[in-house]
């Protein structure tokens, strides 16, 4: 720990993003990355990009973006906000809208950056426990709280709410923000984009690193109304004016107007889901209902912590979190039907290994 550092930086515990080894043949599992590439006219649209303009700085705004992203989805262009991946844009809400008098509540179990940020910006916090099917139960969240975020899908374990379940819960807090982070939406969840019209309290985050599998372009993106919007850019112009770059923005755009390849993926990877849990039930595992590009596994008779040792001896890697009430449970990227299928023989070959002495 060096001398130099401040208070805030001796204090913080970094979010630990999954590993990116150099292993040969390796089939990475471990990071919900699209087994797909992104769509050509995305590629090609970021190669034409990558010119002479370059020295010019981007659109700080991101107004075409913007502009792309509201007709898709139905709304204003001034109701749509962009950032460098939605951690980013997750960040300036943190900074900008989740800050309250009251504590932020979210699930016990959820994406590891949230309690990061709270660190980061100084929030108080609470955490609210999944039900013992490991769903989150949103009458938990009414009558306290200064502000609410929840993934949905909820990220590690994949399960959704419906739409109708998250509107009664901002419909039943109007007083406070509620932030929907919808990284993982596109593989079987329900948007909530359609309620931001009737709740101004609502904002709804969105990235391109999944669906769109351009999660080394980095753009994230979110939906609300004007005045929620209004306070992301507070933030932003106070940290970063120019978080997009030109062929970032370019490749985006491409991307959200390739809808033929965006649904061709999609599907694809929702299939392979599918295949994937059932060849995890005939191993034996207990499996949670996925709507996400990843599944939430556990054996009743292995280690999550052995399993992921075993596989990462074969080649294959996976996510194990040591949390409560998680650490059995592997947390498996949808691949390539290839993938997979050296992920399933690794499997199997694991259990089928006589016990260590």
């Amino acid at each position: 720990m060096s001398r130099y550092w401040s208070e805030l930086a001796r204090g913080l515990s970094p979010y630990v993003p999954g590993e990116q080894p150099r292993i040969a043949g390796l089939v990475k599992l471990n990071t919900n990355e699209s087994p797909f590439g992104p769509s050509p006219k995305a590629l090609e649209a970021v190669r034409a990009a990558a010119d002479e303009t370059l020295r010019l700085y981007p659109d700080p705004q991101s107004t075409r973006l913007r502009e792309v992203l509201a007709d898709y989805h139905g709304v204003a262009p001034e109701q749509v906000f962009v950032g460098n991946g939605s951690d980013e844009v997750l960040a300036h809400a943190f900074a900008g809208l989740l800050k309250q008098a009251g504590p932020l509540l979210y699930p016990d179990v959820t994406y590891s950056f949230y309690p990061v940020y709270c660190r980061l910006f100084g929030i108080n916090y609470e955490t609210v426990p999944l039900d013992a099917g490991m769903r989150v139960h949103t009458p938990d969240y009414l009558g306290r709280g200064g502000a609410i975020i929840i993934a949905n899908p909820n990220a590690p374990t994949g399960i959704a709410l419906s739409r109708r379940q998250i509107e009664r819960l901002v419909a039943a807090r109007p007083d406070i923000p509620v932030v929907i982070d919808e990284a993982y939406v596109d593989f079987g969840a329900e948007t909530a984009i359609s309620l931001v019209r009737d709740h101004p309290n609502l904002l709804v985050v969105q990235t391109m690193s999944k669906s769109r599998a351009l999660a080394g372009l980095r753009v994230g993106y979110a939906i609300g109304d004007a005045a929620l919007i209004e306070g992301l850019t507070r933030v932003k112009d106070s940290f970063n004016s120019y978080p997009l770059g030109r062929p970032a923005q370019a490749g985006a755009i491409a991307a959200i107007e390739d809808e033929a390849y965006f649904q061709q993926s999609r599907l694809a990877i929702i299939a392979n889901r599918r295949a994937l849990t059932t060849d995890l039930a005939s191993l034996g595992f207990e499996v949670l209902p996925s709507s996400a590009n990843f599944v939430f596994a556990r054996h009743p008779g292995h280690s999550g912590h052995a399993l992921a040792a075993a596989l990462r001896e074969q080649a294959v890697l996976v996510r194990h979190f040591s949390g409560p009430r998680v650490s059995d449970f592997l947390r498996i990227t949808v691949g390539s039907s290839a993938e997979l299928g050296r992920l399933t023989e690794a499997l199997a070959a694991t259990l089928a290994a006589p016990p260590p002495h």
